[in-house]
């Protein structure tokens, strides 16, 4: 019977090939009680777990393939960390030994509480964090009940197959290194997951989220994996599977056309030069924006420093990694984003207690501003980063003006304090601020005299804007990046930017969705900032549109408020030839 089942397209691509299942399924954890003469054995054999998976790791690292991508090492290190992180290896212990439970039940109860703590966090990125949390669990869990490893198939089946999976940890990914998998389908993950960032890194079709693709699917069944459509279909006939055939051989010529744009210089027909900018989430990632002959970094996000760790980091360990992608980028530039958090973090050194609603409470510059002493030590090694490269820095979500003074007074502490220790940095360090919430978009101008440019979040902003969380399967499908009111904020807020002669990108999805390009164009965008792997498709079409062709249909696009009109224009639009 051929079925289809819809998920998040994480990795586009189209993969077409026979079932494997991976055996991720949750484990039943057995609940007994340890008398007290047992429990400082219970205790050890916890132990012996958290010593026997770290060696695993440690192993896996060493057996990374050359020319992997550098985030697999960076994955795997991170989950080494979150092993020692006291939240999941002391409090089991403190179970076992006052409540006389057993080292797996123990460990279940802790990982369930951390679950939720993450399933309650209103951003994306950090809601994904539960994943890491639970790979690290689940691979201690079988460790402790002594589960042996995952069926693999040989090197030669493998290339013909496509991974479905429950779920699959970076450490997983890197055995699948050794086996060359047409693509990877998974229930859990999302956009944001490391497993995503690593599909995309690596360039494999993927499509996650699918929720019971595991249970639906039988080995050794034909698979098509639509990359960009975020479509699994089950048993293609005969129809759809040469029509699927012939957009695999397009699209992998496409690619390859795509390759010899890479040092082309984004310029429109009518010879209008365009900036197109990478998103990166660590240094590793500067690889990628080299391959896609970016032209800088528009958005460096700084959590991935912050998550899944057991204290914070400090102004070197900041610094360092902030300079390695100045240097490494030589005179490009480097936008650094200052940490976007909610209050609900995982690592809470200033107890602050976490509101009902983390996306309308304490978060991003909120949050930073609420510790300041946390703030500054970024800000510090931000300034010193400057030295070295053409840096940046950007500071997300801003709603008030007050906002926008205090951050300055803090900026101008840390040059004070740099200043007076001698530490070399850029005085003009040039500041920006992220457009995500539609008073921001709205009231511009309290903004604009204290600000050196700007750039529009775009995901945040389309959320804050309709009051849609589109993580909420319940409510994604009303995510609408063309409703109206959207693009009138989009289109106003260029404008206003433009007037005053204050440079802006765009950073959000919209950015690299090629869909999106030339409507972004007639809005007056002039710096694109997107994922590395999509800036190909973006370029071209930018190099085949002629902006005063589109100066019409975007006028009737703002004009218009029926949803199927303003689609209708947008592919007409797309599909002219400029």
């Amino acid at each position: 019977m051929s079925f289809a089942l819809h998920g998040s397209a994480v990795a586009h691509g189209i993969a077409i090939g026979r079932a494997h299942l991976f055996s991720q399924t949750t484990l039943e954890v057995a609940h007994y009680v340890v008398l007290p003469e047992h429990r400082t054995a219970e205790i050890q054999r916890f132990e012996q777990a958290l010593h026997q998976v770290t060696q695993e790791l440690e192993g896996l690292e060493r057996q990374i393939p050359a020319g992997a991508p550098a985030e697999m090492a960076a994955f795997l290190q991170l989950h080494r960390l979150i092993l020692k992180d006291e939240m999941l290896a002391r409090t089991p212990r403190q179970s076992i030994q006052t409540q006389g439970c057993n080292a797996e039940w123990a460990l279940k109860q802790q990982l369930d509480s951390l679950i939720d703590r993450f399933e309650q966090m209103e951003d994306p990125y950090l809601r994904q964090r539960r994943d890491d949390i639970w790979q690290v669990g689940e691979r201690l869990l079988k460790a402790l009940t002594g589960q042996p490893a995952p069926h693999l198939p040989a090197h030669h089946e493998a290339a013909d197959s496509i991974l479905v999976a429950h779920d699959l940890s970076p450490a997983d990914m890197v055995l699948f290194k050794e086996h060359p998998f047409q693509s990877f389908i998974t229930d859990m993950g999302g956009t944001t997951s490391h497993t995503a960032i690593l599909a995309r890194s690596l360039g494999i079709p993927s499509v996650m989220a699918l929720h019971h693709a595991w249970q639906m699917i039988r080995e050794g069944e034909l698979l098509i994996v639509d990359g960009m459509a975020g479509v699994v279909i089950v048993n293609p006939d005969n129809q759809i599977l040469a029509e699927y055939r012939l957009r695999q051989e397009q699209w992998s010529l496409e690619r390859q056309k795509l390759k010899r744009l890479r040092t082309t210089r984004a310029t429109t027909l009518d010879g209008t030069p365009i900036e197109l900018l990478a998103n990166i989430e660590m240094p590793g990632d500067v690889d990628a924006v080299k391959k896609s002959g970016a032209r800088g970094i528009g958005l460096y996000r700084t959590e991935f420093l912050f998550m899944n760790r057991p204290s914070l980091p400090g102004e070197e360990e900041q610094f360092h990694a902030y300079r390695q992608v100045a240097e490494a980028l030589r005179g490009l530039p480097v936008t650094i984003r200052t940490l976007d958090i909610g209050a609900d973090k995982p690592v809470e050194p200033s107890g602050i207690v976490s509101t009902l609603n983390p996306a309308l409470g304490l978060r991003a510059i909120r949050y930073c501003l609420a510790e300041p002493q946390i703030f500054l030590t970024q800000i510090r090694a931000i300034l010193r980063a400057s030295h070295f490269g053409q840096v940046q820095m950007l500071l997300p979500m801003l709603s008030s003006r007050s906002e926008l003074l205090q951050t300055l007074v803090l900026v101008e502490q840390a040059k004070a304090e740099l200043t007076q220790q001698a530490i070399p940095f850029n005085l003009h360090l040039p500041i920006g601020g992220m457009i995500e919430v539609p008073a921001a978009a709205l009231a511009l101008p309290l903004f604009l005299d204290k600000l050196d440019f700007l750039s529009i979040g775009t995901n945040d902003l389309i959320q804050y804007t309709l009051a849609i969380d589109r993580t909420d399967d319940a409510v994604a499908h009303l995510f609408d990046p063309l409703h109206p009111a959207v693009l009138m904020l989009v289109a106003h807020t260029l404008r206003t930017a433009q007037k005053a002669g204050k440079p802006i990108a765009v950073c959000g999805e919209m950015a690299g969705n090629p869909t999106m390009t030339r409507l972004l164009l007639g809005f007056g965008l002039r710096e694109f900032s997107m994922h590395p792997a999509h800036l190909p498709e973006v370029k071209q079409v930018i190099l085949k549109t002629s902006l005063t062709d589109l100066q019409s249909p975007v006028k009737r696009i703002l004009s218009t408020h029926e949803p199927d009109k303003l689609e209708e224009i947008l592919t007409r639009l797309n599909q002219q030839v400029c």
